[in-house]
């Protein structure tokens, strides 16, 4: 990245090369190069990380910055995905050797529509959940590993197959995360209600030692007692004033 960063290359520039990089993935799915698809969908996976590495090298990481890169994340994945759903719409006889149900195109249709969504509601459910001040990380498929299943999948010809991975695990991941949240947000009230009752045994405790015979404007003076010292001058004791 040091030597971008001499040539004035920021980060939200090398945000816009991905994206371009991106789009250029999705024309060469769609014109049925899946091998070389499935190289670029690596690189472009790769290349995503360099936006965070130049932030870091320039010492530039900013809040919008990380928003600007989130955004066109998204629109990266969904650039892809439409590239891979104009492959099938132009090809009514698509056949897939490990495919075992005929009718091969509405099922891919199908799939790539539920994993653009499931890739969608897992970035959205995280993102909601930040924003409501609650960290949520955890999922079994995250970004990267979206990335790499669809790269196998077009790398080996199994893409239906990496299609019903993304379809199926991409929703499993936002339960796992709504269930996280319910879980995490519980314990903020679990501990004030704790709280308040441990202060409340407190009070307690302490209010079973306060008189209950003095009047409304009545205050007890306290009795307090020479306090016998030996450091002079204090020898002959120390008194409340």
């Amino acid at each position: 990245m040091r030597p971008l960063v001499r040539l004035g290359v920021t980060p939200n520039m090398l945000t816009i090369l991905g994206l371009l990089l991106s789009v250029l993935t999705a024309f060469i799915i769609a014109q049925g190069f899946l091998l070389a698809g499935g190289l670029l969908v690596l690189f472009a996976g790769i290349f995503d990380m360099f936006d965070g590495a130049m932030a870091r090298v320039r010492n530039a990481a900013s809040t919008f910055g990380a928003f600007f890169d989130s955004t066109f994340d998204r629109y990266s994945e969904s650039i892809i995905l439409f590239g891979l759903l104009f492959y099938a719409l132009q090809r009514p006889g698509l056949r897939d050797a490990l495919w075992p149900f005929p009718h091969e195109q509405p099922w891919m249709v199908a799939l790539i529509y539920i994993a653009a969504v499931g890739s969608l509601m897992v970035s959205y459910a995280k993102a909601r959940a930040e924003g409501l001040g609650l960290e949520c990380k955890t999922g079994l498929l995250a970004r990267p590993e979206r990335v790499v299943i669809l790269a196998i999948g077009l790398l080996t010809g199994t893409v239906m197959w990496a299609l019903v991975l993304l379809a199926i695990f991409s929703h499993v991941t936002v339960i796992e995360r709504i269930v996280h949240i319910k879980r995490v947000s519980r314990q903020p009230s679990e501990m004030s209600a704790a709280n308040v009752l441990v202060d409340a045994r407190d009070n307690s405790a302490g209010n079973r030692h306060l008189p209950t015979n003095l009047g409304m404007n009545e205050v007890k003076a306290p009795s307090v007692h020479p306090v016998p010292t030996i450091v002079p001058p204090f020898s002959g004791g120390v008194h409340q004033e």
